[in-house]
């Protein structure tokens, strides 16, 4: 299939795995029979610009970087989606690389770059707060604290997550939380609050496991307050998705969901900063058309 494709890399993602992967998936690409133009973001905002010129243009926009990269160029498209443009291609190159692992796209870049010549394309939901969209998991509280620690750390791969989350329990306190689910108002006081879009975040692990990018809703997932040890017991369920069936977990679906907190958190999506508390979030059914497997 003869299509135009804009190559949007970011040089630092993954610690260099994303301009260690660049030659093949590109040489994948023009093997493939397609006319590749390479750019390189300089920052997120930077990475909207591109996407919203290749949508505009009738191009692929192919990520090559993490899933925040992922999420900012799949916020560019939806601006075109009603054109011939807006349609996005992910090619892994982060740490965690968890929206690839919820579509099945493989790992390596140059066989994910191979699906844009003979994928097909699927329409899903994005997430939004305020002007901001993005792919997977909105979330915070205890969830605030991994982020921030996992973003600063030289911890290689899915392992900066784990370390993440280990070094915000040493310090964690329970958090009161008052929510809103399509108007529904609850209080929650634990761990975390999280809108699922996709089902999985933190490099592997399914927060979210009937969590659907078609349905328009997000799986609205809490942690209750539990000792400590027996959060920490948990964790290794959260890979399977096997900790929802525990009772302090409950999930819930909604369109629209407002959190505010007892204290300052940044609500975090796709690994990056989206939003300081209180914030809201909602669906955006169908936004953006994306090759998949």
């Amino acid at each position: 299939m003869e299509r135009d494709v804009a190559l949007i890399v970011n040089p630092a993602a993954g610690g260099g795995r994303a301009l260690r992967a660049l030659p093949d998936a590109e040489r994948a690409l023009r093997d493939a029979g397609l006319r590749v133009r390479l750019e390189h973001t300089r920052d997120i905002e930077h990475a909207r610009e591109l996407a919203r010129a290749a949508g505009a243009a009738g191009e692929v926009a192919a990520a090559l970087g993490g899933d925040g990269l992922i999420g900012a160029v799949a916020d560019g498209l939806r601006e075109t989606a009603g054109s011939d443009g807006g349609l996005l291609a992910v090619l892994p190159g982060g740490r965690g690389n968890d929206f690839a692992r919820t579509l099945g796209i493989p790992r390596d870049a140059a066989q994910a770059a191979a699906l844009i010549a003979n994928g097909r394309e699927q329409a899903i939901d994005l997430g939004v707060c305020g002007e901001r969209a993005f792919v997977g998991i909105a979330s915070c509280g205890f969830d605030s604290d991994a982020n921030r620690i996992a973003n600063a750390t030289r911890v290689p791969g899915d392992a900066a997550y784990l370390y993440g989350a280990l070094r915000a329990l040493a310090g964690w306190r329970p958090a009161r939380f008052e929510l809103e689910l399509d108007g529904e108002a609850l209080v929650h006081v634990g761990y975390s609050v999280a809108a699922a879009n996709g089902g999985r975040y933190g490099g592997g692990m399914l927060l979210a496991p009937d969590a659907s990018l078609e349905d328009g809703l997000f799986d609205v997932v809490t942690v209750a307050d539990v000792p400590k040890r027996r959060f920490l017991r948990g964790l290794p369920r959260v890979f399977s998705g096997r900790h929802v069936d525990n009772d302090e977990v409950d999930v819930r679906r909604a369109r629209e969901l407002r959190i505010a907190a007892d204290r300052p958190f940044t609500l975090y999506a796709d690994g990056d900063p989206l939003a300081e508390l209180p914030a809201t979030v909602r669906t955006l059914p169908a936004a953006v058309r994306v090759i998949v497997p």
